[in-house]
């Protein structure tokens, strides 16, 4: 099984463990939005305001709506790319002081028969996952032959995000070091050297990426998206976006509720969630699947963590992430595998029970003194290239993250204080994803969102989708979303991994397909 491929195509929320982006503190909790006064977003006494906001542009807008777009062949067969521009600065555009960003597109155009629908944007979340990349792996050529068909579809790389400007922070080498410190710091040493790590990754990128970094917020790029709406010819937009990405699909119908079409949010986020409630909910998500994988691991004729079910696998989990913490083991490269990287290797498994038999094998292989295999599922969760280069996800989901919540906890002592209460969470995986929500408490930048309903008032039917045992984005967080959308519809999956459109499930697909080809939304509460 292609493992890269595997976390790049299904919508993966990152984790809060390690040194992966935790999920407010670097890893997907981006819920706030900024105030009205300065992003004139909806607010929840205000729907004739957003009405009007949602069918006038600005004027000072009008040359970045009014923009001609040069498709082009991009290198992948079927597939045209195009660069367009957006303001840097959305009020100072405004206000008449623009600067320009600039944003990658590309688009698959309806295969036909039928007749075409317009465009469908998708987006696989993270933040920091590249929705191009996601349609040429896999929306392309993956999505159901009938939706292809009738839709051109789109993607845009969101600010900051792989093609589009991306932000930067380390080099390989420094990457490589940064995602093996140790995660759940045992002295004040280690506590130190945490705390280092963080501060290094925010300057790098402050250093590096200065100009882009506090204009990386979700608003901005939702506020992107309606651009792009207007710019493939669409009066309303029509979207599918996974884990973080209903986050932004959520967002843009706050912004444009009179502008949003047929939207599919997939394995939902919770935008009234504080940064702290997001990290413990994550925590407490990868937990029911590691139960879930342990429960089937044991009745496995292989299963390297006991048969006794998933008390006995998360005592000789925790057993061995300590014994790798005192002794890490060779990999066959330079690096070794320690508790840091192996703990992120087993959560990379947990977004998709396919990666169950490559997880019980590699962890066999480290217990027997090579770590190749977990390593390999670090990396790829990390999307580490084999020359030792890193796409820039982990860097777009740090200052997403960072810009949309303000940060978990304001320093050591508090992740001290909160670590009882992400341990009863996850025995496994809660001091590492208690000291990942520390990563935001350096940033650069001021959060400019806060915790907040989203109730897109005047928005059509809205279908939220969630997974009774996702790890990365509870099935809490679909109910809760879907009840604060004035127009939400649930449709629930009693199944394992994360998200569930596109992943086996013939009941999601056709309700899913059905809603984007026929305007007609499942039941609410319907169950597959």
């Amino acid at each position: 099984m292609d493992t890269r491929r595997l976390l790049r195509t299904t919508g993966s929320l990152l984790a809060a463990a390690g040194l992966l982006a935790s999920v407010t503190a670097c890893t997907a909790a981006d819920t706030g939005l900024r105030t009205a006064a300065s992003t004139g977003a909806m607010t929840a006494g205000d729907p004739s305001g957003a009405a009007a906001r949602s069918t006038a542009v600005p004027a000072a807008l009008r040359p970045y709506y009014d923009q001609k777009v040069a498709w082009r062949a991009c290198g992948v067969p079927g597939f045209e790319c195009a660069t367009v521009k957006a303001p840097l600065d959305y009020a100072a555009a405004e206000a008449g002081n623009a600067q320009d960003i600039r944003l990658a597109v590309a688009r698959k155009k309806a295969t036909g028969p039928g007749k075409r629908l317009g465009s469908l944007l998708v987006n696989p979340g993270g933040p920091g996952g590249s929705a191009i990349g996601y349609l040429q792996a896999y929306a392309g050529i993956g999505y159901p032959a009938p939706v292809r068909a009738r839709y051109d579809i789109v993607a845009v790389d969101p600010r900051g995000v792989a093609r589009s400007e991306p932000v930067e922070c380390l080099t390989g080498p420094q990457m490589d070091a940064y995602t093996q410190v140790d995660q759940t710091p045992d002295d004040a040493a280690e506590r130190r050297a945490l705390v280092t790590a963080y501060e290094e990754f925010a300057a790098g990128c402050e250093r590096r990426s200065g100009r882009v970094l506090p204009h990386v917020s979700t608003v901005e790029a939702a506020k992107d998206m309606d651009l792009v709406r207007a710019l493939v010819g669409d009066e309303k937009l029509n979207y599918v976006g996974a884990s973080y990405g209903t986050f932004l699909g959520a967002t843009y119908a706050e912004l444009f509720p009179h502008r949003a079409g047929r939207l599919v949010l997939d394995g939902a986020m919770d935008p009234s969630r504080t940064a702290i409630e997001l990290n413990r909910d994550q925590t407490a998500g990868f937990e029911t699947a590691f139960r879930s994988f342990a429960k089937d691991c044991a009745a496995q004729t292989d299963c390297p963590l006991g048969t006794g079910g998933p008390d006995e696998a998360t005592r000789n989990l925790k057993a061995f992430f300590k014994e790798l913490d005192a002794r890490p083991v060779p990999t066959g490269e330079s690096r070794k595998l320690g508790e840091s990287l192996a703990t992120t290797g087993v959560i990379a498994a947990m977004y998709d029970e396919s990666a169950w038999p490559q997880l019980r094998e590699a962890i066999t292989q480290a217990q027997q003194g090579d770590g190749k295999g977990l390593l390999a599922l670090a990396d790829s969760y990390y999307e580490r290239e084999p020359n030792g280069s890193y796409a820039n996800l982990m860097f777009a989901n740090a200052a997403v993250n960072c810009l949309d919540l303000p940060a978990a906890f304001s320093g050591p002592e508090a992740v001290e204080a909160a670590v009882p209460s992400f341990e009863k969470a996850s025995p496994v995986f809660g001091a590492g994803f208690a000291w990942a929500s520390l990563n935001c408490t350096y940033w650069p930048e001021k959060a400019t969102g806060s915790p907040h309903r989203i109730r897109a008032e005047g928005a059509p039917p809205l279908l939220v989708v969630g997974t009774t045992r996702d790890p990365a984005t509870p099935y809490a967080w679909a109910e809760s979303l879907a009840d604060q959308l004035d127009s939400g519809v649930l449709l629930t999956y009693d199944g394992d991994g994360h998200t569930a459109y596109g992943r086996g499930s013939d009941c999601i697909d056709t309700a899913i397909n059905t809603y984007l080809l026929e305007g007609e939304a499942p039941r609410n509460g319907k169950r597959c």
